[in-house]
């Protein structure tokens, strides 16, 4: 299984992303994220064993302790990947708390042993993969409302995901 350590989003936030994704699929080939997937992945750990999702989970634990509420807010589209087959992103605004949780979560895990994907922190939220993006402009979207609303950091969940194909 594919296993991440993710920031999950509140309702409200995910029905305006989950309403951005449908003005989406009008001009926009692909195959789009359930609405329940949606999250913003703070670490990417790969294929992990029992003792390493436990190890992961005292990272977490370690990170998120007396962290208050982190804000999100949208900050354009964007994609991974070649314009035929790519991966399409909302992306999230780099705010010093989102990316202070990401660093605090990657500094425990390298505490703890716990190998993770070292890329770059890129805050955004997965839309579409196998995107065909459309030639041109865009129609205007309406995206999710910035600074709207805050997101608890808990601890205690290693998420796990079946891999896409």
């Amino acid at each position: 299984m594919r296993t991440f350590i993710a920031l999950e989003l509140t309702e409200l936030f995910e029905d305006e992303v989950a309403a951005l994704a449908r003005q989406l699929r009008d001009v926009v080939g692909g195959r789009f994220m359930r609405r329940e997937t949606y999250h913003v992945t703070l670490a990417f750990l790969g294929e992990v064993d029992e003792a390493g999702v436990r190890d992961a989970m005292a990272a977490l634990d370690e990170a998120c302790a007396g962290r208050a509420a982190v804000g999100l807010a949208p900050d354009g589209l964007g994609t991974f990947g070649r314009p035929r087959d790519a991966t399409l992103w909302l992306g999230l605004r780099p705010a010093p708390e989102l990316l202070a949780l990401a660093d605090d979560v990657r500094a425990a895990l390298d505490a703890c042993g716990v190998a993770y994907d070292r890329k770059a922190f890129r805050p955004h939220i997965t839309l579409a993969r196998r995107a065909r993006m459309p030639q041109g402009e865009l129609p205007v979207l309406e995206f999710p409302e910035p600074g709207t609303p805050r997101f608890p950091v808990r601890s205690g969940r290693v998420r796990a995901q079946a891999p896409a194909c």
